[in-house]
């Protein structure tokens, strides 16, 4: 596990990519590397957390023959297999079992086909001296991150934003259309950042930059095939989901350094302690938190975690977290985070006990997008709902609602490149307007009239770009067209990016098995109606689990890892709030519109009204603001959130 950076172009300082890595320490505190290749104008950098073959696998790596060059961020878990095949065929190999020498191996066996063979996650970039070009790629999930920017043939590339905004080229200010889609979402979605013109490598995708005339190819190599198995029973899907998985928890063990797993109450952490303790071994490490306050106690899961724990003789830490400390913590939380996000962040305490024992933990995150994604399919299994464009009349009051409302009918476009026009019966679709998130936060209606001002308007609805998520996805009906959404957006974007932050805040290397490959194909050739249920979405996995778990685990239902918000808002930081969304704050920000308050903060505050993931959503955002943006930090605040505003 690593942070990654470099640069392209003389419009660079010498240090930009020393002072880009130095930002990235704590992703790899063992080790550091930065090579120089002036004839290109090129550098590349990395910082290590050393887990496989510490001897061994320093980076920048070269080649045997020094014609190319990489710098690698994730772990590939069929590394052994890959090496016993390269090896057959003749190639020699300097380090023990190194992955960062094997991916430079196949790629100088396969060139870009490469990627139609890993298995794992990570972020790449391979300096091919023969060929002349920057070479890379992110996995098939997005688990591990990757930023770009580029201007006039100059290119910087990190593995968090906070590292190319350490770069004067890189200016900050805030895309519109990124923010537009947060509040709806609480995370920033697709391959744009927070930042304006700072971009995402999207998941499953390469990219090659020729050296020689500065051009930058980007291109898709995976995605979700849905090449559903006909003829199977649920009995026989369940045996090959739980003999898969308990493979995929195997291979993702991989490791030189200790590791352990993050234990909540919930069936996806539950199922990966389960099989893996079932395997014998080493005895396992599980952590899991909860909270003080008897008030809090809706939120706690540590007596479900326990009879897992106490089931399989785990080594059980149990981490029992006063809201004051962890409210202290949200700045550097954010910092943490690069990006707003408005989601739940009870990982942070468990990544950092964690951290104090191991280098390497296991999560279920992907669990949930592969079954049943929280049943959100059933909103478009209505019969008065097609999922074809143009399906639905109710798309068209939403358009006459907003031109009504004095706003101006705009022309957008969505899905692969097709333009819908100004006229009500094809201005949104279906799809993105029964998108969950929009019936749960911030719609584009109150987005548009009554949250931000005109600047921050985005160029299109967050319906329509969910909608445009879903045409250009494999699936044929609701259920495979709500996971290759999510997987494509939600996953990669709030999921593992809240996850790989808050870890590596913490120097800690977070894993996620359910994202195997392998498991992932096996998954998505499970016919949708046989994979989920509107009754049980996750029925099909709890039957694969079935007599592994304790009978409170495997019954329970979903609860999400969250924190207790709403108590929060209207007590513990409520003066917090009261500054940070005061009118007279926002504007002189000139980003929200002034009546947010009396509109939302004033209500809820008082009782009348319940807008908790609103309010927080912009809080989150404030937070962020003032520390990225207002204070232009260069390092973990010191401050605690009382200070902040």
């Amino acid at each position: 596990m690593c942070g990654i950076a470099g640069t392209v172009g003389k419009a660079f300082a010498p240090e930009a990519a020393a002072r880009m890595n130095a930002m990235l320490e704590h992703r790899g505190p063992d080790d550091e590397g930065l090579e120089n290749f002036p004839e290109h104008d090129l550098k590349l950098a990395m910082r290590r957390l050393s887990i496989l073959d510490n001897a061994g696998g320093h980076q920048p790596m070269a080649s045997g023959d020094g014609e190319c060059w990489i710098v690698f961020n994730g772990e590939i878990f069929n590394s052994p297999e890959l090496r016993e095949r390269l090896r057959g065929k003749g190639a020699s190999f300097a380090t023990r079992n190194s992955d960062t020498e094997l991916l430079l191996q196949l790629y100088l066996d396969r060139g870009p086909d490469m990627l139609d063979e890993l298995n794992g996650m990570f972020a790449f970039v391979i300096f091919d001296r023969r060929r002349r070009i920057l070479f890379g790629a992110r996995d098939p999930a997005g688990i591990k991150p990757f930023y770009y920017w580029t201007r006039a043939g100059d290119l910087a590339f990190a593995s968090e934003l906070k590292a190319l905004l350490t770069l004067p080229e890189i200016s900050r200010e805030i895309e519109t259309d990124a923010l537009f889609h947060y509040l709806s979402l609480l995370h920033v979605p697709g391959d744009r950042s927070i930042i304006k013109d700072v971009r995402r490598l999207a998941p499953g995708h390469a990219f090659e930059f020729r050296l020689d005339d500065r051009n930058m190819r980007i291109f898709p190599y995976w995605e979700p095939a849905f090449a559903a198995e006909e003829g199977v029973s649920k009995y026989d899907w369940a045996e090959r989901i739980r003999a898969e998985l308990t493979r995929a928890c195997k291979r993702w063990m991989l490791s030189d350094a200790p590791l352990a797993c993050s234990l909540s109450g919930g069936l996806d952490s539950s199922g990966i302690v389960s099989l893996l303790a079932s395997e014998g071994g080493e005895k396992l490490k599980t952590y899991t938190v909860g909270f003080a306050e008897e008030e809090e106690s809706e939120w706690n899961e540590r007596h479900l975690a326990r009879l897992t724990a106490e089931r399989y003789g785990t080594e059980h830490h149990e981490i029992v977290v006063q809201s004051t400390d962890l409210l202290d913590d949200l700045p550097s939380m954010a910092w943490a985070l690069d990006e707003p996000y408005g989601g739940g962040l009870p990982s942070w305490s468990v990544f950092r006990e964690m951290s104090r024992d191991v280098k390497v933990g296991l999560t279920g995150t992907g669990g949930d997008e592969l079954f049943g994604n929280y049943g959100k399919f059933a909103a478009y299994e209505s019969p008065n709902i097609e999922l074809r464009p143009g399906g639905t009349r109710r798309l068209a009051a939403q358009l006459a609602r907003r031109t009504a409302g004095g706003l101006p009918a705009r022309r957008k476009t969505v899905g692969r490149g097709r333009r819908l026009h100004q006229r009500a019966s094809g201005a949104l679709e279906p799809f993105g307007l029964n998108y969950h998130a929009l019936r749960s936060y911030f719609t584009d209606e109150e987005k548009w009239s009554r949250i931000l001002q005109a600047d921050f308007h985005g160029s299109i609805g967050t319906s329509e770009f969910m909608q445009g998520r879903f045409e250009q996805s494999a699936a044929t009906n609701a259920r495979d067209g709500v996971l290759a959404v999510d997987f494509g957006n939600q996953l990669p974007e709030e999921f593992l990016s809240m996850t790989d932050r808050l870890s590596m805040a913490h120097s800690l290397e977070a894993r996620t098995p359910f994202l195997d490959r392998e498991f992932v194909k096996l998954a998505t050739s499970i016919p949708a109606s046989q994979r989920t249920s509107a009754s049980d979405p996750k029925g099909l996995l709890r039957s694969a689990l079935s007599g592994l778990l304790p009978a409170g685990i495997e019954n329970a239902p979903k609860r999400g890892f969250v924190l207790p918000i709403r108590i929060w808002l209207r007590e513990r930081i409520r003066p917090v709030i009261e500054r940070a969304l005061a009118p007279e704050k926002l504007r002189k920000q000139g980003i929200f519109k002034p009546g947010i308050h009396e509109r939302y903060v004033r209500p809820h505050l008082e009782g009348g009204q319940d807008y908790t993931w609103r309010i927080w959503a912009i809080l989150m955002f404030q937070i962020w603001h003032e520390i990225f943006v207002e204070r232009r930090e260069t390092s973990v605040p010191a401050c605690r959130l009382d200070d902040l505003f």
